[in-house]
């Protein structure tokens, strides 16, 4: 959400009353527009509102040096308010008095990166550790890695990527108990989340609870029958589980969801290649291949299997 930074200027004669428009005498209005660094901003717009009571606006633009005017601004408060693709808007209140024109004090337009940074200035550090906790996992430096990744909720709690990795770093060591508290935590932060769900039902499979997997990928298949993503987890599960036949069918289901979902087109099109269903394995296994996959391994398989069923 963009939010207007606003200054108001001290106005003249408060106890005053502002007099019909139609009586007042015209003046006029000029100012800038500056970046947050303190350079004109050219091609900004420029919103001037009167507030006294009778709509009445007008719109300018700056110049190459970030200045702009208007004339024939009947007497009374206004609101000035810049804005430009890529800043976010700044406002200020004025009164324009009749005579020589009124010098409105710079509007300055932050860039929406600096006001992101501004409004949380630990998020670059948070990235940076992110990353660095990921790679500590990848490495198998499992200690570590939960070492940074408890730094990182230290600074910002409440992140539930940082608690899905550290299930990955508990499920890593075999620790059953937290690796389930973990992924639990990151599906509570984030309900319904596939890759959340299909790491908790990797957990339970890999130690002993296969029931609980199975229900748990079930059950997040049926409540999001158009998520493809949450059928085609269910589809690799199945199929890694040797439920070969419902793993056809969760496949079908999120090529149902999501036509182009190039991972179910290849698992669905070696299943079929199984079960001897040669046209309908190449549609797939080509659908797969068309879509210009990245991984290799699975990409010089399908071109493989379509070459020797084509002979």
């Amino acid at each position: 959400m963009k939010h207007a930074f606003t200054a108001f200027a001290l106005l003249v004669g408060l106890a005053l009353l502002a007099p019909p428009v139609g009586a007042q005498t015209a003046g006029s209005a000029r100012g800038v527009v500056v970046d947050d660094q303190g350079e004109p901003v050219a091609d900004a717009a420029v919103t001037i509102e009167f507030t006294g009571g009778v709509t009445r606006k007008f719109e300018v633009k700056t110049d190459e040096n970030g200045k702009y005017q208007q004339v024939g601004l009947p007497i009374g408060p206004y609101r000035f308010t810049a804005s430009k693709e890529g800043y976010v808007s700044a406002a200020l209140d004025i009164k324009i008095a009749m005579g020589l024109a009124t010098q409105i004090p710079e509007l300055q337009l932050m860039s929406e990166a600096a006001a992101a940074a501004q409004a949380n200035p630990d998020a670059a550090v948070v990235k940076e550790k992110f990353s660095q906790g990921v790679e500590l996992a990848r490495a198998g430096k499992l200690d570590e890695a939960e070492v940074v990744f408890n730094e990182i909720l230290e600074i910002q709690p409440g992140v539930a990527e940082v608690y899905r990795n550290l299930g990955y770093v508990h499920a890593q060591r075999k620790d059953w108990a937290n690796a389930e508290i973990s992924y639990q935590t990151a599906l509570d932060l984030r309900p319904g989340d596939p890759e959340f769900v299909a790491a908790l039902a990797q957990m339970y499979n890999d130690s002993g609870q296969k029931e609980k997997a199975v229900e748990l990928m079930n059950q997040a298949a049926a409540e999001n029958p158009e998520d493809a993503s949450a059928q085609l987890n269910q589809g690799i599960f199945l199929l890694s589980s040797g439920q070969t036949a419902e793993a056809a069918a969760a496949f079908e289901a999120a090529l149902a969801a999501d036509p182009s979902v190039a991972e179910a087109h290849y698992h669905l099109g070696t299943i079929l290649v199984g079960q001897g269903k040669v046209p309908e394995a190449v549609e797939h296994l080509e659908a797969y291949v068309a879509s210009n996959p990245a991984n290799a391994q699975y990409a010089a398989t399908a071109q493989g299997l379509i070459e020797a069923l084509k002979q």
